[in-house]
């Protein structure tokens, strides 16, 4: 999605530069670039936000300082205030989820407010918003650190974006799945040596023990080269490597 549809994120009075450069790395992280701050406490810009931003700023966040909250949301259609504190207002009250969904179905320029570190949002903040997103915290500690409350959002966002990661797709890294005929032979494998170890034993029981193995490996959905692996270890264990190695006649 372009930056111009994504929402932006807005700072109300944010104290720390540190959480700045935290918020940016997070928003960057789920591919948010869009951040306001209003009337920062130490300005802008702020040597401290730049460690924590670990490169957000030059990868792609621009950063827009206000001198109130007034004046960072004053061109926005559709606001969204980010509380954990109930508010007696007569405004939609949504999840992160909620939040992402009804900002997608806006076609003006939209944002979500967060608080200061000290005292989160006023309420004269959360009058100039449509609606607010809470999240399920813990009641007896529902303190959230600037830069984490912005994180939660921001993979909603992403997810809803259909973004899957560095990891694409379910199996991404896993190898092809051992065929029938790979595993047949490593069951083989792995019994010759059992039997040549006295391991089915009353002999009768040999049907059901073996059953029992190949049932448990095959819940294992084997891949090509697991089962190279584990016929290696086999080997290993039957015939010795280096120094340790014996010979048998079979």
């Amino acid at each position: 999605m372009s930056a111009r549809h994504q929402p932006i994120i807005i700072l109300a009075e944010p104290q720390l530069g540190e959480n700045i450069g935290s918020t940016a790395r997070a928003m960057l992280n789920f591919g948010l670039t869009e951040l306001r701050i209003a009337a920062p406490r130490d300005g802008w810009p702020n040597p401290a936000a730049e460690p924590l931003a670990a490169g957000a700023f030059e990868a792609g966040v621009t950063v827009t300082a206000f001198d109130s909250v007034e004046d960072a949301v004053a061109d926005l259609g559709f606001l969204i205030a980010a509380t954990a504190r109930p508010r007696e207002m007569e405004k939609p009250v949504t999840n992160a989820g909620g939040a992402v969904d009804s900002l997608c179905a806006q076609t003006t320029a939209k944002g979500v407010l967060f608080g200061s570190e000290a005292q989160g949002l006023s309420n004269d903040h959360i009058a100039l918003c449509d609606a607010i997103m809470t999240y399920p915290v813990n009641p007896a500690f529902a303190s959230l650190n600037l830069a984490q409350a912005v994180i939660v959002f921001a993979a909603a966002w992403g997810d809803a974006q259909g973004r899957e990661g560095r990891f694409e797709g379910k199996n991404a890294g896993v190898g092809d799945p051992a065929s029938r005929e790979d595993l047949i032979g490593m069951f083989e494998h792995f019994e010759y040596e059992l039997e040549r170890a006295g391991y089915f034993h009353p002999p009768d029981k040999t049907p059901l023990m073996t059953r029992n193995l190949r049932n448990a490996f095959i819940r294992g959905q084997w891949t090509m080269q697991e089962v190279r692996t584990f016929r290696g270890a086999v080997k290993a264990l039957a015939l010795g490597r280096g120094k340790a190695r014996i010979v048998r006649d079979d």
